[in-house]
């Protein structure tokens, strides 16, 4: 079982036509994320990815990576640092600050950093799974 300070990683990243889907499901087609021209004449010089599409790795995480059979989302709060852009990796870390025993919950950091170790995107997170998060 893990505790607190255990991390886990996962490399990403994503293409324009994965974004195009995601403008697409989402309704969010704010010309940032799809126009080419747009992008470049924006202060990003370029088209960026949606912040919530690059803050999925954490559902991505937690609902197939680490521990996930049961896990349910109970909060998630987040700050966006910087941009991110598409053909890019990127590394999503979760890092468990907090066990709730008696609730069979958790409470994790979640960060997303580019390539150069550039904080991304920062927030907490909170899960409960009654099937894994049990502690002797």
């Amino acid at each position: 079982m893990f505790k607190v300070g255990d991390q886990f990683k996962q490399e990403f990243s994503y293409t324009q036509e994965e974004v195009d889907m995601y403008a697409k499901v989402s309704g969010d087609t704010n010309p940032l994320h799809i126009d080419e021209e747009a992008g470049k004449n924006s202060m990003f010089g370029r088209r960026i990815i949606h912040g919530f599409l690059g803050a999925s790795i954490f559902t991505r995480i937690f609902g197939t990576l680490w521990y996930a059979d049961g896990t349910v989302y109970m909060a998630q709060s987040m700050k966006w640092m910087r941009p991110m852009f598409t053909d890019q990796t990127y590394t999503g870390v979760i890092t468990v600050k907090e066990i709730h025993v008696e609730k069979h919950r958790a409470t994790y950091v979640c960060e997303v950093f580019d390539a150069a170790g550039e904080l991304m995107i920062t927030g907490e997170a909170t899960l409960m799974n009654k099937k894994q998060y049990v502690w002797a």
